[in-house]
């Protein structure tokens, strides 16, 4: 397959949609822009002559429905001045007032095509615009009637242009069948499709596709995508090793301690960057503490870290840490720590695992999603969800990112199991559970996988208090472990709370 030089790519006007190309809208080629009314495709085809405006190129906008004022009002509302485009209107009022006084043999259909190419036609003789967009096929279609007669008058303005070195993208807003075109997609260089639907949470979730770019790399598969003021962000996907980066491999070096000697001792040593870990256990078990402990450490190292919650606000995390001694905040302040609250009815998984493999820009950090069930939840209606979680762990892998994954178990006692199990993503998995001793409830921490080292195979006694995170000796005077309902009958000076109790003394 015969690649097209970097020097040969039209800017898009979006950086990441020019990543999913891999560089941009092939120059001198034509590209169909496929999708339903209100699907983005004028927004998206108006940043692409806006690119081009701004890099000096001649642009031309043909419209067949919406006038000139129109277009105009559409830009001004995301900012954009339209200027330096040339908007061509070519309505079929237009053309059927110039035909009012012609007498012809010919069936109309094919005068008014014939008198709508001809006007196209030496609109772009006389511009010589080197970027163009015609706004929208489907108009043609109805003037045309006929199938043939369409494919041939297509076929025909695709050679003019192409001789003419011009970047076209022509937009179909499947507004006759519902269902894309496929002579007029044999016909085209490149086929991008704009899809959207409704999600659970009542909002709109879109997505853009390259299904089809002759001779040229690309991105394959759904991205999200978001239509905003000043104009449509777009989301790739993170595969591993496609998306361009600044970030070439994961720096080698010691892992990451904890910041208790005792946690260390129990995963076998520092935390390797570039590890997933998943924390799981009930709720109130103190998963989210440990995750920020982990955190702190990190950017204590100074590392950059991100966390995101979907279920806690960011003041509350911030006052527990605060009473447990954890310096989260100073982090923060310090800007190695940024912590996002995430609204899951404004945000799609695209977009969201998008921002969290684009938040670490140096080689090395840490990743906190808190929780994954409120992931999850909150991203149910996308089918491909756990794929843009794998993508997500790999592409952060491949950085030496090391992502924490908080996961909470159902139930407190008893059988205990969690809404989705994700462990086989992990390379590092921590379990906290409860577990009784002398009548009173306590929790313990135990580490069950750990794909570097060899781990601890005991269960240690795990406290959250205002005196901070701490982990005691192994115990090993318990029963019904395997049950799920661990209890533990060995001798009370071995717990912290007794320890406690004998150095008050």
């Amino acid at each position: 397959m015969t690649e097209i030089r970097a020097a040969e790519y039209a800017d898009s006007g979006i950086v990441e949609l020019n990543q999913i190309l891999c560089g941009g809208y092939p120059r001198g080629r034509l590209t169909l822009l496929e999708g339903r009314p209100g699907s983005g495709k004028t927004t998206l085809a108006m940043q692409f002559l806006l690119a081009g405006a701004r890099a000096g190129e001649s642009t031309m906008y043909v419209t067949f429905s919406e006038t000139a004022e129109e277009l105009r009002q559409s830009g001004a509302s995301h900012g954009w001045d339209l200027s330096k485009i040339a908007i061509v209107e070519l309505t079929k009022g237009d053309v059927a007032e110039a035909l009012e006084d012609d007498y012809t043999v010919l069936h109309s259909a094919e005068v008014e095509l014939f008198q709508i190419s001809t006007a196209l036609l030496e609109k772009i003789k006389e511009d010589k615009p080197q970027r163009l967009v015609l706004d929208s096929l489907s108009e043609l279609r109805m003037v045309a009637q006929d199938p043939l007669r369409y494919r041939r008058q297509i076929l025909a303005l695709k050679q003019t242009l192409s001789q003419r070195g011009c970047t076209v993208i022509f937009l179909e807003d499947l507004t006759g069948t519902g269902e894309s075109d496929l002579l007029l997609q044999s016909i085209a260089h490149g086929v991008i499709l704009l899809s959207s639907e409704l999600s659970q949470s009542g909002g709109v979730h879109r997505r853009i596709q390259v299904t089809k770019m002759r001779g040229v790399n690309f991105i394959d598969g759904q991205h999200d995508c978001k239509i905003l003021k000043g104009g449509v962000a777009v989301y790739p996907r993170l595969l591993p090793g496609l998306v361009a980066t600044n970030v070439t491999a994961p720096a080698s070096g010691p892992g990451l301690a904890t910041g208790i000697q005792e946690l260390d001792h129990l995963l076998g040593g520092p935390i390797p960057w570039g590890f997933g870990v998943m924390i799981n256990g009930p709720s109130g078990s103190g998963k989210s503490s440990l995750a920020a402990q982990l955190a702190t450490a990190a950017a204590q190292e100074g590392k950059s870290v991100c966390m995101y919650s979907f279920e806690e606000s960011v003041g509350t995390l911030l006052n527990r840490c605060d009473n447990m001694g954890i310096g989260l905040r100073a982090t923060i302040e310090s800007g190695r720590t940024r912590v996002q609250k995430i609204n899951p009815s404004s945000i799609t998984p695209g977009e969201a695992t998008h921002g969290m493999g684009r938040c670490i820009k140096s080689r090395q950090g840490l990743v906190v999603i808190d929780s994954l069930n409120g992931y999850m939840q909150a991203m149910q209606s996308d089918k491909s969800l756990v794929v843009h979680l794998h993508e997500l762990l790999s592409y952060l892998n491949e950085r030496g990112v090391i992502t924490i994954l908080v996961s909470v178990q159902h139930g407190v006692f008893g059988a205990e199991h969690t809404q989705f199990d994700a462990t086989y993503l992990a390379d590092l998995v921590i379990q906290i559970r409860y577990f009784e001793a002398h009548g009173l409830v306590r929790e313990a921490i135990s580490v069950i996988k750990n794909r570097a080292e060899n781990h601890e195979r005991s269960i240690r006694e795990f406290d959250v208090s205002a005196k901070g995170i701490r982990v005691g000796e192994p115990l090993r005077e318990f029963q019904g472990v395997l049950a799920g309902v661990p209890e533990f009958v060995g001798e009370s000076q071995t717990l912290i709370a007794e320890i406690d109790e004998e150095k008050s003394r």
